[in-house]
């Protein structure tokens, strides 16, 4: 990921640059995020299958990011902010673990040996930022996870629509708090940078999961 585009943000303050990465690094950037072979294609419903058990294993254990990112914040601005983004992203655990029993199991997939080792080599990564001792690191993946979710939410919704699963309400909405919190904190430049490395960092992984999932949507079609 090139991170000087990130210099090119508008506006000089850290939500801009951490929303401008999530914006061109995020889920919604990724082609196979919004492409007909996930949404609507014939094969569409086991690749929505694989990805709610791929997003379930990076995102759906406790604790996760979000619950390791809070101990590692001291600021009152961002125990706030956490307090809320526990609450919320605890109903999209819940929404994730409901949807892998009713969706059944993984779809066979050439090459599965693999790709659970890329996915386990994910979620390592993952953990590692969340839980990491740089100041502003943890918090700055907590908050890009959280303004990445709306785009994982929809895939979520999708699936749960196709198999008539009840959608829970999203409360994971307020993208001007993350805005405000990222400026409160970052105000010196290496708390800046630390914020920004983290966002940074969980967008790399997203779009890693993603091409993940389309290579072995490729991969069941035989291309």
């Amino acid at each position: 990921m090139n991170s000087a585009s990130l210099e090119q943000a508008l506006g000089p303050l850290t939500g801009a640059r951490l929303f401008a990465c999530v914006a061109e690094h995020g889920s919604a950037a990724h082609p196979y995020h919004q492409s007909a072979e996930l949404l609507k294609g014939p094969q569409s419903t086991r690749n929505l299958v694989d990805a709610v058990h791929f997003l379930c294993t990076v995102h759906g254990r406790y604790p996760g990011i979000i619950d390791n990112a809070a101990t590692r914040s001291t600021e009152p601005a961002a125990r706030a902010w956490f307090s809320s983004a526990l609450e919320g992203f605890s109903i999209e655990r819940a929404f994730l673990a409901r949807l892998v029993v009713e969706v059944g199991p993984v779809p066979s997939t050439p090459g599965a040996a693999s790709a659970e080792a890329a996915l386990l080599s994910q979620r390592h990564a993952l953990d590692m930022l969340s839980r990491s001792e740089r100041n502003g690191c943890a918090l700055g993946a907590a908050m890009a996870v959280i303004a990445d979710w709306g785009r994982i939410r929809f895939v979520l919704n999708v699936a749960a629509n196709r198999f008539a699963i009840p959608i829970p309400g999203y409360r994971l909405m307020d993208d001007q708090a993350i805005r405000e919190l990222a400026d409160t904190v970052g105000v010196t430049p290496l708390v800046e940078r630390a914020i920004l490395f983290g966002a940074q960092q969980i967008m790399l992984q997203h779009h890693g999961l993603w091409d993940l999932l389309e290579a072995r949507q490729l991969a069941r079609s035989g291309r």
